[in-house]
């Protein structure tokens, strides 16, 4: 991953902590709600983003301290360096040593046009119905694969098919938090 896509995803966890919206009311501003987040580098087999499919440009996991998770990947949008979308949820667990499942609840669509808070775009919020599974162990700094599929109110289908290269994933504890995700051992 070269610099321009890890300042892709700074934004974006800037966007996620300060978005009012997103992180709660003005009060909680201060307090960051992200506490951990892992870079993968590897290939994005299939993105289709409403009908529409692109490559990627990178792809990120990202978990707030209130138990929210987030599979973010950077789209490769000739037509948008912002083209950002997350696949989001509240009920992560491990169902097995090496698998992790992510029901999603809603999507997350940033790109150049959204609203700006603090100069970064806030992310639209599409309630879905869909689930993100992946094989791979953050303790092991190993992910194989993420598969995702969500549908939102309107329809639309996003779906994500990302495989490895192999190479240990970035992982950052951002700061100590109490467990949200079932039966891992790691958090």
């Amino acid at each position: 991953m070269n610099r321009h896509h890890c300042w892709a995803f700074v934004a974006l966890a800037c966007t996620l902590v300060t978005s009012p919206t997103i992180a709660g009311p003005t009060s909680d501003r201060e307090k960051p709600d992200i506490d951990l987040y892992a870079l993968m580098s590897g290939k994005c087999q299939t993105l289709t983003v409403a009908g529409r499919d692109f490559a990627c440009r990178a792809v990120a996991y990202f978990h707030s301290e209130k138990g929210r998770a987030n599979f973010t990947v950077a789209l490769d949008d000739p037509d948008d360096h912002s083209h950002i979308i997350s696949f989001s949820g509240e009920d992560g667990r491990r169902t097995q040593p090496d698998r992790y499942l992510l029901t999603v609840d809603r999507m997350e669509l940033n790109s150049q046009d959204r609203p700006k808070v603090d100069g970064l775009p806030v992310p639209a919020l599409e309630p879905s119905a869909g689930a993100c599974q992946q094989s791979g162990n953050f303790a092991k700094l190993q992910v194989s694969s993420i598969t995702c599929v969500a549908t939102d109110e309107r329809g639309q289908q996003y779906r994500l098919q990302f495989e490895s290269d192999g190479a240990p994933l970035t992982l950052r504890r951002v700061r100590a938090s109490a467990p949200t995700i079932r039966q891992d051992p790691y958090f």
